[in-house]
């Protein structure tokens, strides 16, 4: 009976190690294309950071109560990334200023992954990938207290095929207005 307990404890031992991951989720390749310095520990850019910057400013002019389609509230990742694409830009700042022209309206942000990885690992990637989106709201100037951030990990995927591009849809966050 002892023996038994000890392969049991073995066996879920090296099960769970097998599961386990070496991409450090709190450490993000960040690229920096503003020509600035900035330091991860405070996350504060240099002095001259607004006067480099590429960014665009909002147009608040645009009529903000424009629906959006289900394909303009989604953001896409690379594979596991939790990078916001340049590309994904535009669809923040249309967001972003649909979200500021009421300020009793809410989001949610949901997190999502592919169907590769265990599930507390999805689940945390897809959180990492909603706060990434939030903190990208934040900075176009949607109030905290307009957007929560949850993850759904691998659990609602929009694509139930198993193929490269079935994949690449489901690594998202979706933009909910409640």
């Amino acid at each position: 009976m002892v023996m038994k307990k000890w392969i049991f404890v073995l066996g879920a031992t090296l099960s769970l190690v097998g599961c386990g991951s070496s991409v450090k989720l709190d450490k993000a390749p960040v690229e920096d294309r503003s020509g600035t310095t900035s330091d991860p520990k405070t996350n504060q850019a240099g002095d001259n950071a607004m006067a480099k910057s590429n960014v665009p400013p909002l147009d608040l002019g645009k009529s903000a109560s424009d629906a959006l389609p289900i394909s303009s509230r989604l953001i896409y990742f690379d594979y596991d990334s939790f990078v916001i694409k340049a590309e994904s830009q535009p669809l923040i700042e249309s967001n972003a200023r649909i979200i500021k022209s009421d300020k009793t309206r809410k989001v949610v942000i949901e997190g999502h992954t592919d169907e590769r990885g265990g599930r507390e690992y999805n689940l945390a990637l897809g959180q990492k990938r909603a706060e990434a989106v939030r903190r990208a709201l934040g900075l176009s100037g949607v109030a905290e207290s307009q957007i929560e951030a949850v993850s759904f990990g691998k659990e609602k995927p929009l694509n139930s095929g198993v193929d490269e591009a079935s994949l690449a849809k489901n690594r998202r966050a979706e933009i909910s207005y409640r």
